[in-house]
């Protein structure tokens, strides 16, 4: 059922160009354990904390952020440092368990500028934030909050 209603969800829905939406769902595979899908094709396990092989929402949240932070400052460090230059972006933040949120989320950006000058690796580092300020999905969300709307699809 999960499948049906996301995907009938997704083509209810237009993607830029014309291009059908990628449909995203879960499956609950046992208790407080699911498998995340996408119709592209990837899986990804979602489970409790404690649980060995999965991640916790939380971490796909962090996950996200650093991927798309990434993926975001891709092009400009691509483009002075060559295809193969080697970046680790950590992303960090404990869960305030009493609100159940995540008031801070820390990045830090590993990165190897040691061939460029003082001036140089300033002029890169204002590049990379400005492209992760204008094009990362998943910051520009978390900063600026996001309507969640849920409802039911039952059998009766």
């Amino acid at each position: 059922m999960g499948e049906q209603s996301s995907t009938s969800t997704a083509a209810a829905s237009s993607g830029a160009g014309g291009k059908t939406p990628t449909s995203l769902w879960v499956e609950r595979t046992g208790t407080r354990r699911y498998t995340g899908r996408s119709s592209r094709g990837a899986e990804v396990l979602v489970g409790s904390d404690g649980v060995e092989g999965v991640f916790t929402p939380g971490e796909l949240l962090k996950i996200a952020l650093a991927a798309c932070t990434g993926m975001s400052s891709d092009f400009p460090l691509s483009n002075r440092l060559g295809e193969n230059y080697d970046v680790t972006i950590r992303v960090s933040g404990d869960a305030d368990r009493e609100s159940e949120v995540y008031p801070e989320l820390n990045e830090i950006v590993e990165l190897d500028l040691s061939e460029l000058d003082e001036a140089g690796r300033e002029r890169l580092l204002v590049t990379v934030q400005r492209a992760i300020d204008k094009v990362c999905t998943v910051g520009r969300t978390l900063k600026a909050g996001s309507q969640v709307n849920l409802s039911f699809q039952v059998d009766a």
